[in-house]
């Protein structure tokens, strides 16, 4: 989606709802200072939120704009998870709160009347959000800085924009107030930083060699240059996911071009994992990055 199309659908949204609601609930969203007025997530988007984010028992669930609490009920009634949801509006969170006994996980999920800019979000491991893209866009650089590598972020209906996803589906919601009878949900795998110069020792063409590889990063993209044995080499398809790292390098080497498929974790300074290799089979890789730079954000 484009800058221009998701303000534009942002705007439609936030007008088409704001139709729907009685002056009482209009005037309700502009005391209590809303960016935009409370609409629930449909239940069959919270079942595709859920499942495309993966949750599962180990994961703690945190949803931004949490409304009634269904997100982060339906995440540990059904899926086994913990977590907590915040919501500026404290008449949703007491909705919220008394849903959850009445289920029977207030054991395991929590809701807070708080201002979702200010809420920490560290533990997460699955964060969810049905907010608009302009909001998305101020929360973007919180979600890169304070979120751990592999959480998943998981958004209805609205993108980040030059943040690309990782996985995108459509649900149909016949029902649907606004817009077309569907919705889409999109999931980001936040990246570990990988972006430096990393230099390790690597069996390539039947005898060692010195590697030397600088990685720039924007967002999961990465691209980058290598020496291989004092040689240029060509580097394609780098990409992150989460602490995963994937690129190609074709090297000369004995006078023909030969390509070599890294894959490995991103742990801090160092990297490790398996180098697939041209001729077939595999070896041991590791790396130690000697520069580090910065993720990207355009």
């Amino acid at each position: 989606m484009t800058k221009r199309r998701g303000l534009l659908l942002a705007a439609a949204m936030v007008i088409a709802v704001a139709a729907l609601l009685t002056p009482v609930q209009r005037a309700r969203a502009q005391a209590i200072g809303v960016d935009a007025p409370y609409v629930p997530t449909p239940w069959g988007v919270v079942e595709a939120m859920l499942q495309l984010g993966k949750v599962g028992p180990q994961d703690f669930v945190i949803d931004l704009g949490s409304g009634d609490g269904r997100i982060v009920i339906t995440a540990a009634r059904k899926f086994g998870a913990r977590g907590f949801g915040v919501d500026i509006d404290g008449s949703l969170v007491g909705i919220a709160q008394r849903e959850a006994r009445r289920q029977g996980v207030a054991s395991r999920v929590e809701f807070h009347e708080q201002n979702l800019y200010l809420t920490d979000i560290s533990r997460a491991t699955v964060l969810t959000m049905y907010l608009v893209q302009r909001m998305l866009m101020e929360l973007r650089p919180r979600l890169i800085k304070e979120l751990k590598p592999g959480t998943r972020v998981v958004s209805h209906d609205f993108d980040m924009g030059d943040w690309k996803p990782d996985a995108h589906v459509t649900v149909p919601v016949p029902e649907k107030p606004y817009g077309p009878p569907t919705s889409e949900v999109y999931l980001w795998v936040v990246p570990a930083n990988a972006a430096g110069t990393w230099r390790w020792r690597s069996t390539l063409g039947g005898g060692p060699v010195d590697i030397e590889l600088g990685l720039q990063q924007t967002f999961q993209m990465l691209e980058g240059g290598a020496l291989v044995g004092g040689r240029m080499a060509r580097f394609e398809g780098g990409r992150m996911h989460g602490e995963q790292i994937r690129f190609m390098l074709i090297a000369e080497i004995q006078g023909r071009a030969v390509r070599h498929e890294f894959i490995g974790r991103v742990d801090g300074d160092s990297v490790s994992g398996k180098v697939k290799l041209a001729g077939g089979g595999e070896a041991d890789w590791s790396a130690t990055r000697v520069r580090r730079g910065k993720i990207e954000q355009r």
